[in-house]
């Protein structure tokens, strides 16, 4: 009696359940005769579990006339010894990482049950073969190894043992008190291809320890496929013979599990865990499988610094031209929400380009901005090795590949954040990786100053060389041609200005080569501008968007028979343009503070009135430039009294959400009911333009769709290594003919003034590159 008490006594102040020293000393203190129960006792245990036990007795029978069963931490419990003789089930083997427990129980049943196996082991690290046993009979195991302050460590390398030496059709037994630590463990670990019930055991006498837990049973059956079922609770919630706390905290960790599991059932958007995949979730990872996309999670536990959410892809074909057997593409945080890389067409794309028969995007977020790229890649290295396609291990290199925005040095100039378009940067840049097929000009790298709203930070809305006052000469040196998901995102020039003293935005350059090619698509309209010029009149130009005000700037110098008038909405972007970009207005460069879209319907519907004012006594919209007295002001820019009609509309306006996969212009631009006021609102011979960035071909063909229900003769023009597609659609119903293009192209020579005969070259071979969209 004396040693009995001693070992409950020791047993309440053990403390850590997972120290062998701990448990040896229990055990010497208790002896071989006087065994210890978790839980429930054998009267309570014998109905439910041996009818389980038998059934899958039965179910092996056919296969094996003894059915193996693993009892782990055994401890001195007579579970296993009722087991053989209560039931005949005779292949018992028991294991406990105690060597005195091991020993006293030997000889406790050496001779009366001498087809029992003891083994000293480590439940953790099991020394058997895979697929060894039909049953593992759990009582208290996983709840001993499951210390709240320790960790799920052990549990979870436990539960990874017992899922190896399980043979398919196998069972899992586990008698536990179902806390919510370790249901939460042992439910997310036997998720995929298990089958799992739990119930609960009725209880005859109150134990000893914990009197107000209540044991319960949790039978998880392995099977081959990677099939997700729902847990089947085997009780009623209101019969539950224990405290409201564990009740409440089993009823609430099956209804959780559950709902997880109908989620990815009924195909919700899941995040998968290595572990889920590496049991089958998606199917075989080792074997490639065409058009295979799911999310994931890697990291976050155990030798990993940090968790990433990431995306794995099997290339839709494979025609055997694949670089690399598997490859990971990282996502800075800055792009992670790039149409691109957040889009599920844009991430087939990036797979098309890696050249990768697997591609796996690992998208980084804010727990990863003090981490260099270095430190990254080693940490997922082990990660996606794992996912890597193929049994062996051949010793091929995983590549890591890396969105870049091409920035060899960045200067930010000045940061402010506005109420409508929210934080914004104007920073001063050089390119990396420019070839030069001349003498590099004394002054070195070349600076351009870029225009960035946060909300689309890879979209630059605005980009401008610096030069130093004084200078003329432009040379022209090549780049390497690289791909560009911007209005204008651009690795390096394809001009240089020779620089001198003061730096200034060099406003006689276009670093955009959308606005070029906006120039080019004026070919359509050539001998229109020509007609109009040599009556000594001015063509009525407006463009919704200022940016920084180089397009318009550049217009003015370039083609001074031309009117422009330019909307913005947001006054800070206005003000940066003055202040950090050089922009000025004069007579025939205007701008107005309102909505593009409304600026727009009020000219046509001052066309339609004849001249009715369009802006005056509208307190949203104003204009920074001073009008007559009583005039109509935009009847008295647009230079006409009589009509207000328009030659040229273009539409320059980033959206402030491009998850649909528009990212320039705002959709509200492209609805056919605005592109009807800009038809209205355009004179006979008027050419609307619109720079459209989306890398969506459903995205591009729906703008398309809409502009042809409005526009009989619609012209685009693709940018040679550029997202950008310039859309041009004519009013008039008399088109331009392809063929007339080249002579069309002279008239647009004639008519454009540049300091540097290259700039001229390049816009007029952007004319050749305009196509007719039948």
């Amino acid at each position: 009696m004396e040693k009995k008490k001693q070992g409950e006594e020791l047993l309440e102040t053990l403390g850590d359940f997972t120290s062998k020293e701990n448990w040896d000393r229990f055990f010497s203190i208790r002896g071989s005769d006087d065994s210890f129960e978790w839980y429930a006792e054998w009267a309570e245990l014998r109905g439910p579990l041996l009818s389980h036990l038998q059934q899958q007795q039965q179910q092996q029978r056919e296969h094996q006339p003894n059915m193996q069963i693993l009892v782990p931490a055994c401890g001195n419990s007579r579970l296993s010894e009722h087991l053989y003789d209560d039931a005949a089930l005779k292949a018992i083997t028991n294991i406990d990482f105690s060597k005195v427990v091991i020993s006293d129980m030997l000889r406790r049943n050496v001779r009366q049950r001498p087809e029992m196996r003891w083994r000293v082991m480590d439940i953790t690290t099991m020394q058997f073969m895979d697929e060894t046993f039909d049953a593992v009979v759990d009582k208290g195991g996983l709840d001993a190894l499951m210390e709240p302050q320790l960790g799920p460590k052990l549990g979870i390398q436990y539960l990874s043992e017992v899922m190896r030496i399980l043979k398919s059709g196998g069972k899992f037994i586990c008698l536990t008190l179902a806390e919510s630590h370790v249901l939460g463990l042992l439910f997310s670990k036997l998720r995929f291809g298990w089958k799992m019930i739990i119930e609960a055991i009725p209880q005859t006498q109150k134990p000893s320890r914990k009197p107000s837990l209540q044991t319960f049973m949790v039978v998880a059956e392995k099977e081959m496929s990677s099939t997700l079922y729902e847990i089947t609770a085997l009780f009623n919630s209101d019969s539950l013979d224990c405290s409201g706390v564990q009740a409440c905290g089993i009823n609430e960790a099956l209804e959780n599990e559950n709902q997880i599991r109908r989620g990815y059932s009924n195909g919700s958007h899941i995040l998968y865990s290595l572990e889920d995949l590496q049991l089958g979730a998606k199917g075989d990872l080792t074997k490639l499988c065409q058009g295979r996309r799911f999310q994931l999670t890697l990291g976050g536990q155990g030798g990993s610094l940090f968790s990433y959410r990431a995306i794995l892809l099997d290339a839709r074909q494979h025609s055997g031209s694949f670089m690399y057997h598997c490859g990971v593409f990282i996502v800075p945080k800055t792009r992670a929400h790039d149409w691109l890389f957040s889009s599920e067409e844009g991430q087939w794309m990036v797979v098309e380009s890696s050249k990768a028969a697997r591609l796996i995007m690992v998208l980084l977020d804010t727990c990863h901005n003090n981490a260099s790229m270095d430190d990254i890649q080693k940490d997922l290295s082990p990660l996606v090795k794992q996912l890597a396609p193929g049994k062996e291990d051949n010793g091929a290199q995983i590549p890591f590949m890396m969105a870049s925005d091409g920035i060899k040095q960045r200067n930010i100039i000045h940061q402010v954040t506005s109420p409508l378009s929210g934080p914004v940067i104007v920073e001063d840049v050089v390119y990396e990786n420019v070839d030069v097929d001349v003498r590099l000009l004394p002054s070195g790298d070349l600076i351009f100053r870029r225009l960035i709203f946060e909300r689309t930070r890879s979209l630059v809305q605005s980009e401008a060389l610096l030069a130093k006052e004084g200078s003329e000469k432009i040379n022209q040196i090549e780049r390497k041609k690289t791909s560009s998901s911007s209005k204008s995102k651009r690795r390096g020039p394809k001009e240089i200005i020779e620089l001198s003293n003061q730096v200034k935005v060099y406003h006689s350059y276009l670093a955009s080569a959308y606005h070029r090619g906006i120039i080019s698509g004026f070919v359509l309209i050539s001998s229109y501008m020509e007609s109009v010029v040599s009556t000594g009149k001015t063509v009525k130009t407006l463009v919704i968007g200022l940016g920084a005000g180089l397009l318009p700037m550049f217009l003015h110098e370039c083609m001074r028979f031309l009117h422009i008038e330019t909307v913005e909405l947001d006054p800070m972007i206005l003000n940066l343009a003055r202040d950090y970009f050089g922009f000025t207005e004069d007579k025939g460069l205007k701008v107005h503070i309102a909505d593009g879209i409304q600026y727009v319907r009020e000219i046509a519907n001052s066309v339609e009135a004849n001249a009715v004012s369009a802006f005056h006594g509208n307190g949203d919209t104003s204009c920074t430039s001073n009008c007559p007295p009583n005039e109509n002001c935009m009847a008295y820019h647009l230079e006409g009294r009589g009509t207000t009609k328009v030659d040229i509309v273009i539409v320059d306006v980033d959206s402030s959400d491009s998850s649909s996969g528009l990212t320039c212009p705002a959709a509200d631009f492209v609805e056919e009911s605005f592109l009807q006021i800009v038809k209205d609102s355009l004179s006979e011979q008027g050419l609307f333009v619109i720079n459209l960035v989306s890398r969506s071909s459903a995205v591009k063909d729906m703008v398309v769709s809409r502009m042809k229900a409005v526009f009989s003769h619609l012209f685009c023009l693709q940018l040679e290594d550029e997202v950008n597609e310039v859309l041009f659609a004519l009013r008039s119903e008399s088109c331009i003919g392809e063929g007339c293009l080249p002579e069309a192209a002279l008239k647009l020579g004639k008519l454009l003034k540049f300091k540097h005969p290259e700039m001229s070259q390049r816009i007029l071979d952007g004319t050749k590159k305009v196509r007719y969209l039948k």
